[in-house]
């Protein structure tokens, strides 16, 4: 891992971003009490699986894998019109 120096925090929501061209969807998502709080999950036609990366409370990679689990796509998900 490679930490830029002096990196400030960037704040992301919790959301899915669906990319269209790559054909990838990225979830962010927050587990509070966790080790690992932070996580980014990506789905779509990979060669090795969808891929989960797992973030400390500072927001340093704190692990990576293989994301177990199908599709997290949530039953209260709706498009945001921009």
């Amino acid at each position: 891992m490679a930490l830029k120096p002096d990196g400030e925090l960037c704040k992301i929501r919790e959301q899915i971003i669906d990319d269209p061209v790559s054909g990838l969807s990225l979830q962010f998502v927050h587990k509070p009490g966790s080790d690992a709080p932070f996580r980014l999950f990506i789905y779509g036609n990979l060669p090795n699986g969808n891929r989960e990366i797992l973030f400390d409370q500072n927001g340093a990679e704190a692990g990576a894998g293989t994301a177990l689990a199908g599709s997290r796509r949530p039953s209260w998900i709706a498009k945001v019109q921009g």
